[in-house]
């Protein structure tokens, strides 16, 4: 939760319209403050004095309001709606809410349950099994990180690679230097066998400090934590994709382990580091599972539907029902408006519009697609999570060269090699990928076919490491407009594959929720 309440009556209206706060049986939060405040002191008297600084600025905080979160929401909630009371508040522990947010939606009678992340109250990487019932943790298990006096799981790693090169290093460098990762090995990481690991933290500030690394890790590298807005070289490819291959082996190692002690044959992932696409497909293509489900809002947000779900499944005792797909909805649990409502919108903003039946929409986007244009498409319900999956989408056609430069230059005001995912129909994506599964949420990254994949020129051969961005891909393979793919294939003869899909996000903002708003940034 930020100090900001985001709770509004317009946030209930979009839910149910017809619903008031008070109906609600109970609300849950995501974790439980005590405990984390509990974890906090901890940390800072076994690390003292370093830290101070870090304490100083937190404490304050933690005694002011976080300590007095169920005042404060009862507080807040009072303020929409008098006849609610605190005994309706519930709170869960962080990693069981992250549990619940995949297991009870997933498609599975039966499943390990793995959540890895930063840290909750103490746990960073947990372990449970799912068997219509509550997820119960496995004997003798932490699966985590001792690092000093705090617990670090592979959410560290997944950071720090994003500190270096905000893409995901094995989708876009083959080759790195060989003692590049050595040095990880050696010097930073103990992986054990069954996938824990311990960080030597004399190289980390992250316990006592504000930021993740220090001086000495600077000095191990030879240069400083890439700067949000600085060049990137190939040193930061190096190291981004030595971190993301340490990162595969440890979730590997973790789920291998898992595989061996539960002999269960389905995985549920959730956390932070479950949005690490390029690991999730190696899990996938290890085939120590037979199937995997990944919460698709896999971090914080998601654990607000885990605490949901096990205050329903849990608290109030509600029978679990085992959806054929998911629980999820295609995650379109957002906000959607009328017909009328986004006219009235687009025209109080000054926009320019013409109205179109469904038939004649889907031919002209189809064939502005073909032309090489970007399209923002608006459709139903906002999704829930961070990835765009067809309802507040930019849409755009992959066989163009410029394409994905002229999309994240100048609508998403970021680095021109950015990836984007490819959207694909379900029947047609092992035509096209190495993968012939679901992945509706764009969390699986998969290889495209060798006969599909097309000759680089020698100047983009010239693009030293990241050449491998031309063969990978998100594979989507069910939530998009889908309507629009046939009479794409039509109009540009080629691909079956239809758009690449992006958020109507730009940098350091989030998803617009309405045309309006859209519009005004377009503008």
């Amino acid at each position: 939760m930020t100090r900001h309440f985001l709770i509004t009556p317009s946030t209930i209206a979009w839910t149910r319209p017809a619903l008031k706060l008070s109906e609600i049986d109970h609300i849950a939060f995501y974790d439980k403050p005590f405990l984390k405040f509990e974890r906090l002191l901890e940390t800072y008297i076994a690390l003292a004095p370093k830290g101070f600084r870090s304490f100083q600025m937190a404490i304050p905080l933690w005694l002011k309001e976080k300590l007095f979160q169920k005042s404060l929401l009862s507080k807040k909630l009072k303020e929409l709606d008098e006849d609610v009371t605190s005994d309706r508040l519930l709170f869960t522990e962080h990693h069981l809410s992250h549990a619940a947010s995949a297991f009870y939606p997933s498609p599975f009678e039966k499943a390990v349950v793995l959540t890895m992340d930063g840290v909750g109250e103490w746990a960073t990487t947990s372990a449970a099994m799912g068997e219509g019932k509550p997820p119960g943790n496995l004997p003798g298990d932490s699966l985590s990180a001792l690092a000093g006096a705090a617990l670090f799981g592979t959410d560290l790693l997944h950071r720090l690679q994003g500190q270096f090169r905000r893409v995901q290093g094995d989708g876009a460098r083959a080759l790195w230097r060989a003692e590049i990762r050595k040095t990880h090995s050696r010097h930073l990481v103990d992986l054990k066998p069954d996938g824990s690991f311990r960080l030597d933290m004399s190289y980390f500030n992250y316990c006592t400090g504000l930021t993740m690394t220090n001086e000495r890790f600077a000095k191990l590298f030879g240069a400083p934590v890439r700067a949000p807005d600085q060049l990137l070289t190939a040193f930061h490819m190096d190291v981004a994709a030595s971190i993301q291959a340490v990162l595969d082996e440890a979730v590997l190692r973790l789920t291998r382990s898992l595989a061996s002690r539960t002999g269960a044959r389905n995985l549920c992932l959730a956390g932070g580091v479950a949005l690490n696409c390029v690991a999730n497909g190696k899990v996938l293509r290890d085939g120590k599972f037979d199937h995997i489900w990944i919460q698709p809002a896999a971090g914080d947000a998601g654990g607000a539907v885990g605490a949901a779900l096990a205050a329903f499944h849990q608290f109030k005792g509600g029978a679990r029902s085992v959806a054929a797909s998911d629980g999820m909805s295609g995650a379109f649990l957002g906000p959607e408006f009328s017909q009328s409502e986004i006219e009235r919108r687009l025209a109080e903003a000054g926009a320019r519009f013409s109205v179109l039946n469904e038939d004649e929409m889907i031919e002209a986007t189809a064939k502005a697609l073909a032309d090489q244009f970007a399209v923002g498409w608006f459709q139903g319900r906002m999704e829930f999570g961070p990835r765009s999956l067809g309802a507040r989408s930019i849409l755009g056609d992959p066989r163009s060269p410029a394409m994905q430069k002229n999309l994240n230059l100048k609508v998403k005001y970021r680095e021109s090699f950015r990836p984007f995912a490819p959207a694909v129909l379900r029947e047609d994506v092992g035509q096209w990928f190495e993968l012939d599964s679901d992945s509706p949420y764009m969390l699986i990254v998969a290889d495209v076919r060798a006969d599909k994949r097309r000759t680089m020129s020698a100047e983009e051969r010239a693009l030293f490491g990241i050449e491998k961005l031309k063969c990978r891909a998100l594979g989507d393979s069910r939530r998009h407009p889908c309507r629009l793919f046939r009479p794409h294939q039509t109009v540009s003869a080629e691909p079956i594959l239809a758009s690449i899909g992006c958020s109507w996000r730009s940098r350091r903002r989030p998803v617009a929720r309405c045309w309006s708003y859209q519009f005004q940034r377009a503008r």
